[in-house]
């Protein structure tokens, strides 16, 4: 699945999203009513198509891009363990994955410690997982929203 692709297939399938645009990456938030404040605005995905960010995985090359999915701390931790602490020299959190490496599911390299994962260009592997993982980091993010609406309406 291309990211054209994968952008398609998250809009189409989740409600209440808002997607921003910067650089030719793509934030997806819950907001349904599209008035979150600045301050409140944090994705539950973002598509990032080149190393703007980072240059571990590799993203310059035509037709890259990684897929990065915050996850609960218990679904993170499930697939993964603990979060890592340790950073390199270059602030990249030291998770013994090679964030290069195409169609594999992985802790983000910058954010892993916040319960982000990340799939550079997702394929036959890693689909099904990634859909789920959408679905619940999606479901996730309408939770909270829920709740931080209900306790500014009791306010």
């Amino acid at each position: 699945m291309n990211a054209d692709e994968m952008n398609h297939h998250i809009r189409e399938t989740f409600d209440g999203i808002n997607v921003l645009e910067s650089s030719g990456d793509l934030f997806f938030l819950y907001d349904p009513d599209r008035d979150l404040p600045p301050e409140r605005q944090f994705p539950f995905a973002t598509i990032v198509t080149g190393d703007n960010y980072d240059t571990v995985s590799d993203l310059d090359p035509p037709g890259a891009y990684r897929l990065n999915i915050g996850l609960t701390k218990a679904t993170y931790t499930s697939l993964f363990g603990a979060p890592p602490a340790v950073r390199d020299e270059k602030g990249v959190l030291e998770t013994g994955f090679d964030h290069a490496v195409r169609d594999r599911l992985m802790p983000h390299p910058m954010y892993a410690s916040q319960h982000w994962v990340c799939v550079v260009n997702p394929g036959e592997a890693t689909l099904d997982a990634v859909r789920g993982l959408l679905a619940e980091a999606h479901g996730f993010a309408a939770r909270r929203h829920a709740n931080r609406r209900a306790r500014t309406a009791r306010s």
